[in-house]
C-alpha cells in the first residue's frame, strides 16, 4: 500500500501498530498480488494526500471504491478526469449542485478540485476487488477510516459532514463535536436520490455554515 505522510501519518500512527491493521495490510497486499483490485495501489490514500487534516472543512462519506476499470482513484464518488463516463450517483450529485447553487454540469467527474479545497472525500472501505462490490468489507478498513473520522471530530474548528445514505449516517454517533455541522440525506444513487437527496440543499447549507463561522466557502464548480 502507498505510504501515508505528514499530519495524517502522525495522527494515524497508533493504528499501524494494532493487530487489525497488520491483518488488513497482509490481506490487501495479497489481494493486489493475486487479484485485480481498485484503486491502483498508489491511489489508495489519495483522499488523505490531497486533504491534510488541518485543512479539512467538509467530509463526504462514500462506501467502497468503484469496482469497474479506470474509475476508482482514491476519492469517493470521483473518477479520473479522462474517464468519459460519469457514474450515475455522481451525475445526481452534479444535478443537485446545479439546482442548489447553480453550478454548470461539468464534462468530467474528477473531484480533485474539491479535495484541494478541504473536502475530505473518504470511502469507509478503501479497496475493492474488480467487479465485486463490497468484497473488501469487514477486513479492517472500517476501523481504520473510523480512526480518520475520530481525528476529524477532534478538530476544534467548523467542519461540515455530508452523510448520504444509511451506511454513512451510521457514523453520526461518533461525530460529537458541537462546533461541527452534520447534514443527512438519502444516497444520491438512482435508487434513492428521489427520496430526498434531490432538494436537500447540502452544498448551499455547507457554504452558509462555513461563511457564518469565518471560513472560506467551497467553490463547487468543476
Amino acid at each position: 500500500m502507498a505510504q501515508i505522510s505528514g499530519e495524517w501519518q502522525q495522527v494515524l500512527a497508533p493504528e499501524f501498530a494494532r493487530p487489525y491493521y497488520r491483518d488488513l495490510y497482509t490481506f490487501v497486499r495479497q489481494e493486489y498480488q493475486t487479484q485485480v483490485v481498485y484503486p491502483p495501489a498508489g491511489d489508495i490514500f489519495n483522499a488523505l494526500h490531497l486533504t491534510p487534516l488541518s485543512e479539512v472543512k467538509v467530509v463526504i462519506l462514500g462506501q467502497d471504491p468503484y469496482h469497474n476499470v479506470h474509475q476508482a482513484h482514491g476519492l469517493c464518488f470521483s473518477v479520473p478526469e479522462d474517464q468519459t463516463q460519469i457514474p450515475p450517483s455522481l451525475q445526481n450529485i452534479f444535478r443537485e449542485l446545479h439546482d442548489d447553487v447553480g453550478c454548470r454540469m461539468p464534462d468530467h467527474g474528477c473531484l480533485t478540485k474539491w479535495a484541494r479545497q478541504g473536502v475530505l472525500l473518504l470511502n469507509t472501505v478503501l479497496t475493492v476487488r474488480a467487479h465485486q462490490p463490497n468484497s473488501h468489507r469487514g477486513r479492517g478498513w472500517e476501523q481504520f477510516t473510523d480512526a480518520i473520522l475520530q481525528a476529524v471530530n477532534r478538530q476544534d474548528r467548523p467542519i461540515v459532514y455530508m452523510l448520504w445514505g444509511t451506511p454513512a449516517q451510521s457514523k453520526a454517533p461518533m461525530l460529537t463535536n458541537p462546533r461541527h455541522l452534520i447534514l443527512r440525506a438519502p444516497h444520491p444513487s438512482p435508487l434513492s436520490a428521489y427520496r430526498g437527496f434531490f432538494g436537500c440543499g447540502h452544498f448551499s447549507k455547507c457554504n452558509a455554515f462555513l461563511t457564518a463561522h469565518g471560513e472560506a466557502p467551497i467553490d463547487w464548480q468543476l
